[in-house]
C-alpha cells in the first residue's frame, strides 16, 4: 500500500470473485504508443504474495503508434464493469520470489515490458 499511495495517486483496490483488483487510473505509457496514459488493472488471486500476479489489462486497448500489433494482447476481457485489453505475461519458475517481490518489483515488470514493446525497442 505504502508504494501504492506514492507511486500510483487515485488508485483503487477492490475486489471481484475474489480476486484483489488494483485500478491505477492515467498510468503513464513510455512513448511509442497510441496514447500517453491509459488505466491500467491488476488482479492479485487469493494467496498473493506467495502467488505471484499472472498478466495485467489496460482500458483502452493500447496500441504502437506504427500499427504493429503488440504480441499477446488480442484478447479482450470483462472485470469491473468494462473490457479490458490483456497483455498476457507470466513469470518462469522461480522468478517470482515469495517474500522479496511485491507490486514495487511488479511494476517495474509492467514498465520493462512496455518499453520492449514500443517501437525501435531492441
Amino acid at each position: 500500500m505504502e508504494y501504492l499511495n506514492a507511486k500510483a495517486p487515485g488508485h483503487q483496490v477492490t475486489t471481484e470473485g475474489g480476486v484483489i483488483c488494483v485500478l491505477v487510473p492515467s498510468y503513464p505509457l513510455p512513448k511509442g504508443f497510441d496514447r500517453e496514459d491509459c488505466d491500467l488493472l491488476v488482479r492479485l488471486a487469493p494467496g498473493y504474495p506467495d502467488v505471484p500476479p499472472d498478466m495485467w489489462w489496460f482500458d483502452p486497448p493500447v496500441r504502437r503508434i506504427d500499427g504493429v500489433v503488440i504480441p499477446a494482447t488480442e484478447s479482450r476481457e470483462g472485470h469491473l464493469g468494462r473490457q479490458w485489453q490483456r497483455w498476457s505475461r507470466h513469470f518462469t519458475a522461480g522468478q517470482w520470489r515469495s517474500g522479496i517481490d511485491s507490486l514495487q518489483s511488479y511494476f517495474a515488470l509492467i514498465r520493462n515490458e512496455l518499453l520492449k514493446a514500443a517501437p525501435g525497442a531492441s
